[in-house]
């Protein structure tokens, strides 16, 4: 993008971002984001499932800033717990307990938490420089884009979301297949007719999406958590010493910082991937890289920085297709996604072109919400321990209070609450089966718009189904999305394949 036309922008976001309405909002969001962060078991997604209900009476600017400062703000909150006391405040933090709670448990706590927020401080503002770069050149060209191509990248991003979701691959497409039924729940576009309703008027309106994520991922969390929360924790209350990193701290840190940063934005971009498998394949990257690898696991400083920029830079980069394309890379995009939709904005490039004061204020804050984040991390480290002190058992069912509340707020219905009952069991049952949950919400989101562009498709050619393939970028995305499930499809045939052969030899 020329940077003629990206000050301009910038000023644009900045004049907004910094209206004391809009950082107030900003800074609720990090301090609440930082504060999951930090409590093991919930995580940014079931966080801002239960908090959905809290915009639906903002403005759709401050909504959009306080949701993105929870999710980037858990991103360092994760790191505080995981390195004072070995427990990750969400999945992408698991990789920093390694050697982050060695680093602590030698005393070395200080330099630890320093380094994990500088590194996420660079990565973050380099996400944030990202967005602003490549944002309007991918949107433009999506502007060009029909209903074909929509189509065929909705397809893509859900392929590419189930094959980077963990656990199994048949599992993964299964839950997508089951989101894209549920999104069909509801009222026929074309027809008029109710689908699916089962005779329950307040079906017809389809299954609201906030009534799916809160069960899905804030009920089926606390269960989960209540069940297995028996367990004592080692709390570190020693004073910190040391906070600074020493200068062969940096010297040892910068380059996995930079190398964190740019193969988590990488990942961040990819439907699906997200910070979690950006931390561990950095982790895996500085290990092959260093020149002591027989330091990681025992308290390498490299282990801590390269990881915690990687997460932070993916959660950034995450943003990328959610922007510019309203194509979700992960089930936290989803769920930003359906805040845009509640807020009766249509997801997509035109949201730049027609909300610039939207989409360059949400990027404006991200650079006020990392400076914030960094100012609060270190000083607050001791009040962020002492939240892990608040047992479980009052915990959880307070959140449980605000989510029905929140719930029943929606419509006034009390079948909306019966609903995030049965979302919450399913997706219970769906932990104890190792089904991850967010290729299903990326379909729910999805699922309506895909059949949506597929049916302006087949009405534009008149029924020709070649459409999808005769449109050159709508084959382009078809065939991709080939490749992704023959690569990841072929190991699996290959070694069934040789066990028969086995089998038959024997």
């Amino acid at each position: 993008m020329d940077l003629s036309q990206l000050f301009p922008h910038l000023y644009l976001g900045f004049s907004v971002a910094l209206s004391l309405h809009n950082l107030m909002y900003c800074f609720i969001g990090v301090v609440l984001g930082t504060a999951i962060g930090v409590l093991p078991g919930i995580g940014p997604l079931a966080t801002i499932a239960m908090l959905l209900p809290i915009t639906f009476n903002l403005p759709a600017i401050p909504a959009l800033i306080m949701l993105s400062g929870i999710y980037y703000g858990c991103q360092y909150g994760g790191s505080t717990t995981a390195i004072l006391v070995k427990l990750p405040g969400e999945s992408a933090s698991v990789v920093t307990c390694i050697d982050g709670h060695e680093m602590a448990k030698a005393g070395r706590a200080g330099p630890a938490l320093a380094i994990a927020a500088i590194g996420s401080f660079f990565a973050g503002t380099v996400g944030t420089i990202l967005i602003a770069q490549l944002g309007p050149p991918i949107a433009e060209l999506a502007l060009e884009f029909g209903a074909a191509e929509y189509f065929s990248l909705m397809v893509m991003g859900l392929i590419a979301a189930s094959i980077l979701a963990y656990g199994s691959m048949s599992k993964s497409l299964a839950m997508v297949l089951l989101g894209l039924i549920i999104g069909i729940v509801g009222t026929d576009v074309n027809s008029g007719m109710a689908r699916f309703s089962f005779g329950i008027a307040e079906l017809t309106d389809g299954i609201s999406f906030s009534v799916i994520a809160m069960g899905l991922f804030g009920v089926a969390e606390i269960v989960k958590n209540l069940e297995g929360s028996g367990g004592k924790r080692d709390l570190l209350f020693q004073k910190l010493k040391h906070l600074y990193p020493t200068k062969e701290d940096l010297k040892l840190s910068w380059k996995p910082i930079v190398r964190g940063t740019a193969l988590g934005a990488f990942f961040g971009a990819l439907p699906g991937a997200g910070p979690t498998i950006a931390a561990f394949s950095t982790y895996a990257m500085e290990k092959k890289l260093t020149k002591r690898p027989e330091l990681f696991g025992k308290g390498a400083i490299e282990g801590v920085a390269g990881p915690e920029a990687a997460n932070n830079a993916a959660a950034m980069g995450a943003f990328i297709p959610t922007l510019t394309l309203g194509i979700p890379g992960s089930g936290t995009m989803a769920l930003m996604l359906g805040a845009l939709t509640i807020q009766g904005i249509a997801p997509g490039p035109q949201v730049m072109t027609q909300r610039p004061d939207l989409f360059w204020g949400l990027i404006a804050s991200m650079y006020i919400g990392n400076t914030m984040l960094v100012i609060l991390n270190l000083p607050l480290v001791g009040l962020w321990v002492k939240l892990l002190t608040v047992p479980y058992r009052l915990l959880f069912p307070a959140i449980m209070v605000f989510m029905t509340i929140g719930v029943y707020s929606l419509n006034n219905s009390s079948v909306d609450l019966y609903m995030m009952i049965l979302f919450g069991a399913l997706g219970y049952l769906f932990l104890k089966l190792q089904c991850e949950p967010a290729p299903l919400i990326l379909a729910v989101v999805l699922g309506p718009l895909m059949e949506e562009n597929l049916r302006r498709a087949l009405l534009i050619s008149r029924g020709d189904p070649t459409v999808f393939v005769t449109r050159p970028i709508s084959l382009g995305f078809l065939i991709v999305t080939v490749v992704f499930l023959v690569v990841m499809l072929l190991p699996a045939v290959t070694a069934k394949r040789k066990e028969a052969l086995a089998g038959d030899a024997s």
